[in-house]
């Protein structure tokens, strides 16, 4: 089994050292590989993603990535920016369904911003489509306008387009997820609004037709927001297209305590996949020993469990991860008094003891 290992920028490189820490205590047959991709790598081949990572990317069965970015790149051309690595892997490796699950683990519900009784035992699954969507959509770009209300002045676009067979094949992806839950699946649109979303929403409950045993509903993307924070445990299998499910999924790693619990399995169609926490490279806390690296170690189980068919190892991660909470062990992310604050490297270490 190999895995390419992208630690990339800012607290990526610490979190990803103590996902493999844990990955190596299973002893399991893993190849490891390490490659530059983000900033690290334009700094060394003036590109965020080199053809060398690439195509060690598309060579291994799974990729285990930390984070890009830093805010001193953000004056580059955009291509050359740290986070289009991301959006070149995804493109490259066919990575169509993101898959975000936002778990609040019994020990830090008093750690999510809303009250204890609206997040105890929640469990959403949002599946985010990835290669759709205004993020890739053509044409895109600046110009100067010569008809409209303001004719001469310059402005930019993007386009937003979905084709059927991209709407189809992650509404398929729900389904079956929610087959293996409690089946039911809420598709997130702007259908009132958007042309692009209608068609979104008549196909997806084209395809909900094939799956009688799972219920269906629609939800405009401003009342899913709204109702993520009012009431969000009503969520179990959440759909969208790719900037909804962006946006969507980081506003649900809020109700788990912190956006640092949160993994996430980006698959393409051969269940190849890339694995990485949810959230960014943090380049104000880079190097100071205090990453919550638990987002990552549960990325590595999901990638266990979904591209490398070793779910009893995921399993293992997970549990271990639920002890360390449960013997009170904080990072400063969801530390509250009365626990015992850690650094990232000792919160690896504890994941490592409990795996044994």
């Amino acid at each position: 089994m190999k895995i390419a290992v992208l630690p990339g920028d800012g607290i990526g490189t610490e979190i990803v050292t103590e996902a493999l820490k844990v990955l190596k205590a299973l002893d399991l047959n893993l190849t490891l590989e390490t490659a530059l991709v983000g900033g690290a790598a334009f700094e060394a081949h003036g590109h965020p993603l080199p053809e060398s990572t690439l195509q060690l990317a598309m060579a291994s069965d799974a990729v285990l990535f930390g984070a890009v970015g830093d805010w001193k790149y953000d004056t580059l051309d955009r291509p050359l920016r740290p986070e289009q690595a991301i959006l070149g892997l995804r493109k490259n490796l066919g990575l169509f369904a993101n898959f975000r699950p936002a778990i609040c683990y019994k020990q830090l519900t008093d750690a999510s911003s809303l009250k204890p009784e609206l997040v105890a035992g929640l469990d959403i699954l949002i599946i985010r489509e990835l290669t759709g969507d205004i993020y890739f959509g053509q044409p895109r770009g600046r110009r100067i306008a010569t008809d409209g209300h303001f004719p001469g002045s310059e402005e930019a676009f993007d386009t937003m387009r979905y084709s059927r067979p991209e709407i189809e094949r992650i509404a398929h992806i729900a389904f079956q997820a929610a087959q293996k839950r409690s089946k039911r699946v809420t598709s997130v649109d702007k259908a009132n609004v958007l042309e692009t979303f209608q068609f979104w929403k008549d196909i997806v409950s084209e395809v909900g037709k094939q799956y009688p045993d799972v219920a269906l509903d629609h939800m405009y993307v401003d009342n899913a927001a709204m109702q993520l924070v009012k009431a969000p445990k009503k969520f179990d299998v959440v759909v969208t297209g790719n900037m909804f499910g962006d946006i969507l999924s980081d506003a649900a790693a809020m109700l788990t305590g912190s956006i640092g619990m949160l993994p996430s399995a980006s698959l393409n169609a051969k269940n190849q996949g890339l694995y990485e926490p949810s959230h960014g490279s943090a380049p104000d806390i880079a190097g100071q020993g205090v990453a919550n690296p638990l987002a990552t170690i549960l990325s590595a189980a999901m990638m266990l469990r979904f591209s490398l068919n070793q779910p009893e190892a995921a399993s293992r991660i997970e549990a271990a991860v639920d002890t360390v909470l449960s013997q009170g062990l904080r990072t400063p992310d969801i530390y509250s008094p009365g626990t015992n604050k850690v650094s990232t490297r000792e919160m690896g270490d504890a994941v490592v003891k409990a795996l044994k």
